[in-house]
This record gives structure tokens, sequence and C-alpha cells, in this order.
């Protein structure tokens, strides 16, 4: 995605509504645009539920590493830290 991604931007600049244009000029390409923006909400949404509901901390972090990175640094991290969660409260 970078290859394209920032080449356009260096091409194009900052410039939203012909970005929008792009991603919605083809049924498929707005269909992996919906998959790229609807994963990390969903993502988000299952990290707050989950981890509030086991009393979790640091919910902050695959939070962040969702929105900087994306769903393959946050889901895993996230399943580590409950992972982590869960055998400390096994050991108390």
């Amino acid at each position: 995605m970078r290859q394209q991604f920032i080449p356009w931007i260096a091409h194009n600049g900052l410039h939203l509504p012909l970005l929008w244009e792009a991603i919605t000029s083809t049924r498929i390409g707005a269909f992996a645009w919906m998959d790229v923006l609807v994963t990390p909400i969903v993502l988000m949404g299952f990290i707050l539920l989950e981890g509030k509901r086991m009393k979790m901390n640091y919910l902050w972090l695959p939070i962040a590493g969702t929105l900087l990175v994306g769903p393959s640094l946050g889901l895993p991290l996230f399943l580590f830290l409950r992972q982590l969660h869960m055998e400390n409260n096994i050991l108390k």
C-alpha cells in the first residue's frame, strides 16, 4: 500500500477531495477502503468491551497501536495483554 500511497501524496499533495474520488472510483476500491476503515473500528470496540469486561489496564496501548500501525499490531498486542492479565489473575 505504501508503494502506491506515498507517491500519490507526493504527486497530488494532501488533496482530500481528489483522494476520496480516487478511493471511490471503483466498487472494488471502495470495498477495500471500507475494509481498511471498518476493521480498526470493530477492533477498538472489541478491545474496549473485552478489556473492560475483564477489568484490564493499559487498554490505550493496543488502541494506540491500532491507530498508529493498524490492526496487525493492535490485535496481537491486545491478545498478549489479555493473556498476561488472565495468567496474573490465576496466580493470585
